[in-house]
């Protein structure tokens, strides 16, 4: 929470300078946060916690930028997933809230109104190219759809672990797409097996002309299969954008996705795994003491 709390912090003040467009792209992405805060309360609220407890849950500096700090206090005060579905009626989480709660209700499983969660974020993401002039939304696309790709990964995976049903796992997926087109993805989706479904993934990476870099190793890492993926997805990323850009604005754009992706990326894949190693380390010498 702390961590994400000076992230958060960050993109704030970045917004507060950036050009118009970049401010309002920014303040979508930020959206993602809302979106954990709302997954935090509405579990929070599964397992009976009060409203003390799960404020302890929630980032609120993300709701100061977004605006939304009444919205979250108002969500925060409801204990019933009925009353938290009719709250959300008049919001932009209608749809994936009340799907998602009503398929908990049935399977008491959360693994699927978060899927509805994330998804509607990507998608509005997608949404907000639009907005954007035709060199900015060049930059900022390509992020998009990386991090979109990323996503349909994920989903597989995570629901072949769960043993979500592919009917329901294909409302999902994304049809936006960096190197793996929606035949790919839904050719992954059909696999049973996670030992199948890893090799698969190795070798549709592995082939990418664009991410070779000169090298005929392998690409990914099994053990950290999405993680690595990820890695090789942002290294392509900075190379194509590494250009001399003759507008200060476009510059500027792209400094500021680098920076926020480097810096989220070092609390995913840096700072939050050893601090999870140093606790475990910690744990098992207090264990071998007991």
């Amino acid at each position: 929470m702390a961590l994400y709390h000076n992230y958060i912090k960050m993109v704030g003040k970045i917004m507060l300078y950036s050009p118009s467009n970049m401010k309002t792209f920014l303040k979508f992405y930020l959206l993602k946060f809302e979106i954990i805060n709302i997954k935090q309360i509405i579990i929070g609220s599964i397992l009976g916690l009060n409203i003390k407890d799960k404020k302890k849950m929630v980032n609120f500096i993300v709701e100061e930028y977004l605006d939304n700090t009444e919205f979250i206090e108002d969500l925060l005060k409801i204990s019933s997933l009925d009353e938290i579905q009719y709250f959300m009626k008049k919001t932009r989480y209608n749809i994936p809230i009340s799907e998602g709660i009503s398929y908990f209700k049935k399977y008491r499983e959360i693994f699927v109104l978060e899927a509805f969660l994330d998804k509607f974020y990507y998608e509005n993401m997608i949404i907000q190219l639009n907005n954007l002039r035709a060199q900015e939304r060049k930059i900022i696309e390509t992020f998009v759809k990386y991090k979109t790709e990323i996503y349909n990964l994920n989903i597989i995976f995570r629901g072949l672990k769960n043993g979500i049903e592919k009917e329901l796992l294909s409302q999902f997926l994304i049809d936006y797409h960096l190197f793996l087109d929606i035949g790919k993805i839904n050719y992954l989706l059909s696999i049973e097996d996670l030992n199948v479904l890893t090799s698969l993934v190795e070798e549709y990476i592995d082939n990418i002309r664009e991410l070779k870099r000169g090298s005929e190793q392998k690409l990914v890492d099994r053990e950290h299969l999405i993680g690595s993926i990820e890695d090789l997805y942002l290294h392509y990323y900075f190379i194509k954008f590494k250009i001399s850009m003759g507008e200060i604005d476009l510059i500027t754009i792209f400094r500021i996705l680098e920076l926020i992706i480097k810096k989220e990326n070092e609390i995913r894949f840096h700072i939050i795994p050893k601090v999870v190693k140093i606790i475990h380390e910690k744990f098992e010498k207090l264990h071998l003491i007991e």
